[in-house]
Order: structure tokens, then C-alpha cells, then sequence
């Protein structure tokens, strides 16, 4: 079941800016879900309906499933701010 992760460039660049220890526990979460779909997973509502959030520690990574083999990464947010 691995999914391809596909981010969209404002997400990239926030991981990028991530310390290193943080970038990498995301980037592990994401490609752990995508291969096995094990993840602390929410749909999310209201105008953000459509969207799924994988929680990693105090970050949010908002994302969007385009089709059964992609996932679109559309936002990485700290807690407070994600919504």
C-alpha cells in the first residue's frame, strides 16, 4: 500500500526550515503512513472538510489524498497555528 508524498512548495519549504531532529520525525511519520496507513489520523471539518492531519508530537501535517496512490502534503504547522 506505499503511497507516493507529494509536497506542495510551501510545505517543503517549512519542513526544510524545521530543525533537524523535527524534519526527520516528520518526514519518518509521513513515509510511515504512506507505506503502512498507520498514523495518528483525523479527517478534518468545516472548510478544511476533504483534508486529514497526521499529528507528529506538536506538529500538524495537514494533507490531501489526490488519488489512492499520492498523497498531497498542503501544509506542516506547529499545534497552535495548524487550524
Amino acid at each position: 500500500m506505499s503511497r507516493e508524498v507529494v509536497f506542495r512548495p510551501a510545505a517543503l519549504r517549512t519542513l526544510e526550515a524545521l530543525d533537524s531532529i523535527d524534519a526527520r520525525r516528520i518526514s519518518e511519520a509521513l513515509n510511515k503512513f504512506a507505506d503502512t496507513g498507520h498514523g495518528n489520523i483525523k479527517a478534518l471539518k468545516g472548510p478544511l472538510k476533504g483534508r486529514y492531519r497526521l499529528r507528529i508530537g506538536k506538529w500538524r501535517v495537514i494533507f490531501t489524498p489526490i488519488d489512492p496512490q499520492t498523497l498531497l502534503v498542503t501544509d506542516i504547522d506547529n499545534r497552535g497555528e495548524a487550524y
